[in-house]
């Protein structure tokens, strides 16, 4: 299978401080990957280099058969974290101008603009200036900068800042349709629920080194299952008895009903037939562990939950809610 970005011992620095260190990474055409990790972990640097906006210190990048992505640029699209609209334009006239500059000037192009502003529910901003649009919208218009040339390189990074729970899920949707037409994206963000739900291979990033580079579906494989979620029959239920079962670390109410957290040396096998003969449950079933627990198992241990893994899980979400599974 070719490879659209090719990584080779990529190492880029700001002075002392090293923000990506001997990086290497193959993604396949028509992948789709999550690039994730806290922020300042190097995510948007690696990026920027894979994009030539920045340069390596050493190490030699590969972007669609170039050794330059700039020999390539009107087969990429890029939506950055930062917003970079022309306030004063007009919205149409604003895509029309980023259209033409990925070398598109077919006599439809007003018609294709039109088009994909009522596809992000945008209808009439046409004739808006940029500096009218709220937040979200702005997204949105970026969105469309990036899609609109049907670029084979999709770069994506924190795609879903500013969007609601709903317009996440539209964007969602229309991100998974570039990869159904096989475009090769890599979707970076510091909300690893996000890639969880959309991505088919993982990166992970911790202060510029790659701590993970796996299948999804290989990652679930390999991480044997810690927490059991437990709701007992009777909501008045002693649960104070399940703490003395062998293999049992820790239970925690979760609001609905309890989390069970395994030891290190049980499973969830061994422990589950001790929790339901102790109390009558209405529901148990085991909870995988996600990309945030697995994040925090590679760089911080998880015997312990000490201030500062609590730190790091709390740089990991948005405080939002998080989009429905991935169908």
């Amino acid at each position: 299978m070719t490879n659209a970005v090719i990584l080779k011992n990529v190492t880029k620095a700001f002075g002392e401080t090293i923000a990506v260190r001997s990086f290497n990474l193959s993604i396949p055409e028509g992948a789709l990957y999550g690039l994730i990790g806290p922020n300042g972990a190097g995510k948007t640097t690696l990026i920027r280099m894979i994009l030539s906006i920045l340069f390596p210190d050493q190490g030699e990048l590969n972007v669609l058969g170039h050794s330059s992505a700039l020999e390539a640029k009107e087969r990429i699209g890029y939506l950055p974290e930062e917003r970079g609209l022309y306030k004063k334009m007009r919205v149409g006239d604003f895509l029309v101008y980023m259209a033409r500059l990925k070398g598109m000037d077919p006599p439809d192009l007003k018609s294709q603009v039109s088009h994909w502003l009522q596809r992000m529910g945008l209808p009439g901003t046409e004739r808006k200036r940029c500096e009218e649009l709220s937040k979200g919208m702005q997204q949105k218009i970026q969105f469309i900068t990036a899609v609109i040339h049907r670029p084979d390189l999709l770069i994506l990074d924190e795609p879903f800042g500013g969007l609601d729970p709903v317009n996440q899920r539209v964007m969602r949707e229309l991100i998974l349709e570039e990869h159904r037409r096989g475009v090769t994206i890599l979707f970076s963000t510091h909300v690893m629920a996000h890639a969880e739900q959309l991505c088919d291979h993982i990166v992970m990033l911790h202060l510029g080194d790659k701590v993970l580079d796996q299948a999804l579906s290989e990652i679930r494989q390999t991480n044997d299952p810690r927490h059991i979620l437990f709701e007992p029959l009777d909501p008045s239920a002693n649960m104070d008895q399940l703490r003395s079962i062998p293999g049992v670390r820790e239970i925690t109410s979760n609001g609905v009903g309890w989390e069970i957290t395994l030891a290190s040396d049980s499973s969830a096998s061994s422990v589950i037939p001790l929790v339901v003969r102790a109390v009558v449950p209405a529901q148990i079933q085991i909870r995988r562990p996600s990309l945030e627990d697995v994040f925090i198992s590679i760089v911080a241990g998880t015997e312990v939950q000490s201030e500062e893994n609590a730190k790091l899980r709390a740089s990991l979400r948005d405080g939002g809610e998080i989009l429905e599974a991935r169908r």
